[in-house]
């Protein structure tokens, strides 16, 4: 049952993890105010819930931009809890840094202050395991929410915006400028997975569309983490409602996985389906390394190369009670999305 009558305010409501979010609220019972840069795509959020719950009157938009600090306030009013999850994701490294920094810290700092000023009770942030490890590589070890990216690492813009943006907010809430002591707590997903449910062109899909369409003949000797959308939705409500989430970090990954390994999941369920060419090889590293000289995409992952790693999910277990999906479920669950979307 709904701990609150007031509505959840849920920023970017047209994002990937936003939208689950959103469906997974309004199932529980929740009244929802959604955030969207502007009203052309309120229907389209709407008729995409609409397939999943009816939303009934629990469900409202307001117009809202992370980089204007119009509609902020509005949006703020009447709520206890706010789940800020907009933030930009991009496919390529921009021109520059702070085409994502920007955005990414003054909205937090935007978003902390409408809250406090609205006297919201409690704000639960989306940043990433990309503040967590990032600039780390190399490290063998289990990451978990003691650890910060190392900026200084020339860790890209990415997760500088991330790292950045999350410590801008531990600041907000642990200083001066918070007289009413309003809570925080973040949820550090890796790379989201799961069902998509429009057709927009989300980054977290980009793996699994080129390892579907063969778009490489091979894979990588690449690490890294992941996790299901409506497990990161999941996250986000728990940490709203658990007391003990107070001032905490939670990283959540369902698990952290190999290249070859999501490549073999796919191959095992796909190969028979027509989707012959899913990636069977591994290439070695000094190749890789060569090709990141000529495709932008391969060069934002060679800083990772035969980097073995994992990042911890015990703390989020333990104190949210969260029980994510299996790996296997994550990847087959995208995919099957990507086919009935007709993306691949």
């Amino acid at each position: 049952m709904p701990t609150t009558i007031s509505p959840i305010l849920i920023t970017g409501a047209s994002g990937f993890v936003a939208l689950h979010t959103i469906i997974q609220s309004l199932q529980q019972g929740y009244k929802v105010r959604a955030t969207l840069r502007n009203s052309a795509r309120e229907t389209e959020v709407r008729e995409i819930v609409a397939k999943y719950v009816d939303a009934k009157d629990n469900l409202e938009f307001v117009i809202a931009d992370l980089l204007q600090d119009s509609g902020w306030d509005a949006a703020m009013r009447g709520c206890e809890f706010v789940l800020h999850v907009a933030s930009p994701f991009p496919l390529f490294e921009p021109k520059h840094e702070d085409e994502l920094i920007i955005p990414a810290v003054q909205g937090t700092q935007r978003v902390l202050r409408a809250a406090h000023n609205g006297n919201i009770k409690r704000v639960v942030i989306v940043s990433s395991v990309a503040a967590v490890s990032a600039g780390h590589n190399g490290e063998s070890k289990i990451f978990d929410e003691s650890d910060w990216s190392l900026i200084e690492n020339n860790i890209g813009a990415y997760s500088k915006s991330k790292t950045l943006a999350e410590r801008e907010a531990w600041k907000f809430i642990n200083g001066a400028e918070n007289v009413n002591k309003m809570e925080m707590a973040a949820i550090n997903p890796p790379l989201i997975l799961g069902p998509m449910l429009d057709k927009q062109a989300h980054t977290s899909v980009e793996l699994i569309r080129v390892f579907m369409r063969g778009e490489i003949p091979g894979v990588a000797n690449l690490k890294m983490s992941i996790v299901d959308v409506r497990d990161v939705a999941s996250a986000l409500l728990l940490a709203m409602i658990t007391p003990e989430a107070v001032g905490q970090r939670f990283t959540c990954p369902t698990a952290t996985i190999w290249y070859r390994e999501i490549a073999d999941i796919l191959h095992k369920e796909y190969s028979t389906r027509g989707y012959k060419k899913i990636p069977r090889i591994q290439f070695p590293s000094f190749a890789v390394r060569l090709l990141a000289l000529f495709d932008k995409k391969i060069a934002i992952v060679v800083r990772d190369l035969d980097w073995d790693y994992s990042i911890s999910n015990e703390k989020a277990k333990r104190i949210l009670k969260w029980t994510p999906r299996s790996q296997e479920e994550a990847i087959l669950s995208m995919a099957e999305s990507l086919i009935k979307l007709g993306l691949i």
